[in-house]
């Protein structure tokens, strides 16, 4: 899971991290009564929120030095697009004294299985030409997660960015970035992290203090479960509704073409992408993809069928189930209850194709061989071509 900034920032702000003062505005009214209450001082900047990267390129950060300009950009940046995404939230928030610009993030590298730092003193938009012409400037190195941030660690860091040949402000940068890197593990760690960025982290050029003007933070989804905070978080992403829906009873839905007819339901994530696949080969575009899981029963089953035929461009389900812990009986009284409640208040019929091996396979047979609009194949392959040959254009 991918935070935008501003949800970066509060878990930022909840590990002590320096941020600048600042507020999220979500419609165009009120950003300068906003601001007044928030006691922001011009000038100020407008970050769109938006889960996509170079926004300062592409319009998606603006600075603004007074109420009437302020009205005036929020107005324009409502209206506007960041690469294909709405700007429906921005972040506003005080523009910093920069004297230096740096970058430094923690990621998860799965070569070592184990955290990694990444540091620069060359941050900003352009760290990734950094990176690709002067791969000197950045300072890379494992954590042991047994042993933590060590002493020795920064003083690396510190040595080959050059960061400790700074005079009298050497000690203090030393200090306020090893402060600023621990603050940032121990996030990384609490939060089942696989990065946590800051880019730029700012030098004051005030004080000499480390402020963290961006974020990116990206977040394990199997860690969901008990991080509330994080759950919350991902509710108010731009997500579409039916994939809201379903995560509410406890599947996965990938919405794929707007146009498609034909919505796909399974009960795991390869036999769905094999079935995906092999609709696309046959020329049947899908709508979308459902994964039930394990363990579905009856209610919940219906409730699946609902959501996946629920897209005004599909009228076929394409259903392959292996019975284990998931119940063919289950999933065929599932069916039949939820096909016999839209097919009711439908004017044209939903249509069901049905594989189904497994756990009461028989059972489910004969409960479905009865169910109006359900159409029983032996097999993927068979599944497909009633699909293409019957009920997709």
């Amino acid at each position: 899971m991918n935070l935008l900034e501003h949800q970066a920032k509060e878990l930022f702000s909840k590990y002590g991290l320096r941020l600048q003062k600042s507020a999220v505005l979500t419609d165009a009214e009120g950003a300068t009564r906003l601001a007044e209450t928030a006691g922001l001082s011009y000038p100020l900047v407008l970050k769109a929120q938006v889960p996509v990267g170079g926004r300062g390129k592409a319009g998606g950060i603006r600075i603004t030095d007074g109420p009437q300009s302020l009205r005036d950009t929020v107005d324009a940046m409502f209206r506007s697009e960041i690469k294909g995404f709405a700007v429906k939230k921005l972040l506003m928030e005080e523009k910093a004294h920069i004297k230096e610009e740096w970058y430094l993030s923690i990621l998860l590298d799965r070569d070592v299985k184990s955290p990694r730092i990444v540091f620069s003193t060359c941050g900003g938009v352009d760290i990734e030409e950094t990176a690709s012409n002067n791969p000197a400037a950045i300072v890379s190195l494992p954590i042991n997660p047994m042993r933590g941030i060590t002493d020795y660690a920064i003083q690396y860091i510190a040595s080959k960015s050059g960061i400790d040949e700074g005079g009298r402000d050497a000690p203090n940068y030393l200090k306020t970035l090893k402060d600023v890197i621990n603050c940032l593990y121990k996030m990384f760690m609490e939060y089942s992290c696989m990065l946590v960025e800051i880019n730029p982290l700012c030098v004051d050029g005030r004080d000499g203090g480390l402020i963290a003007l961006d974020g990116k933070v990206e977040i394990d989804d199997s860690a969901l479960y008990r991080l509330p905070d994080v759950a919350a978080f991902r509710d108010e992403l731009d997500t579409h509704p039916f994939v809201r829906e379903a995560r509410a009873h406890g599947f996965v839905y990938i919405p794929m073409e707007n146009t498609g007819r034909v919505a796909a339901m399974s009960n795991g994530s390869g036999m769905l992408m094999s079935m995906v696949d092999l609709l696309s080969q046959s020329g049947a575009t899908p709508a979308c993809g459902l994964d039930l899981g394990g363990g579905a029963q009856k209610e919940r089953i219906s409730q699946a069928v609902r959501i996946a035929l629920s897209a005004p461009s599909v009228d076929t389900l394409f259903v392959s189930i292996f019975g284990g812990i998931t119940r063919c009986d289950e999933v065929a009284a599932g069916l039949k209850e939820a096909l016999s409640n839209i097919n009711r208040i439908n004017e044209i019929g939903k249509t069901a194709i049905v594989r189904m091996e497994g756990t009461n396979r028989d059972k489910g047979i004969e409960i479905l061989s009865e169910t109006p609009g359900v159409v029983l194949v032996n097999s993927l392959i068979e599944g497909v071509e009633a699909v293409a040959g019957g009920h997709v254009s």
